[in-house]
């Protein structure tokens, strides 16, 4: 269940462009684009747990891909004009990207292109 808006984490005006108001940052320039670190990318607005780094791939389209999500954290909306499937946050419905189907650059046939600004990385620690 999502949080009381007032609970939600504070964003930058970028950040609300892109995550309230549904905009998508410029391709090639998100912090996570080149991420290799393992952790779990988590929702910038409510800190939901969304993406696990050995899900991440290189799909060079400019934001970071991930070819599955954490089970239930994600949920798909088609566009209203049909051509695309948005993907935001389940428990807080922050935009987070959109997904796209057979393209074949995994097994798993499935691209999730995610703006950085959605996100916060939490790297794994060491034990």
């Amino acid at each position: 269940m999502a949080k009381d808006s007032s609970q939600f984490n504070a964003l930058n005006p970028e950040e609300e462009r892109v995550i309230v108001h549904k905009g998508t940052e410029r391709p090639f320039t998100g912090k996570y684009y080149k991420n290799k670190e393992e952790g779990t990318y988590i929702c910038k607005r409510c800190n939901a747990p969304l993406y696990r780094s050995k899900d991440k791939f290189d799909s060079f389209c400019g934001w970071p891909s991930f070819d599955d999500e954490i089970p239930g954290a994600v949920e798909r909306i088609p566009d209203p004009d049909g051509m695309r499937i948005e993907i935001i946050c389940a428990n807080c419905k922050a935009h987070l990207g959109h997904v796209f189907e057979g393209e074949g650059f995994t097994v798993k046939n499935l691209r999730h292109c995610v703006n950085s600004v959605s996100m916060e990385f939490v790297p794994f620690k060491e034990k």
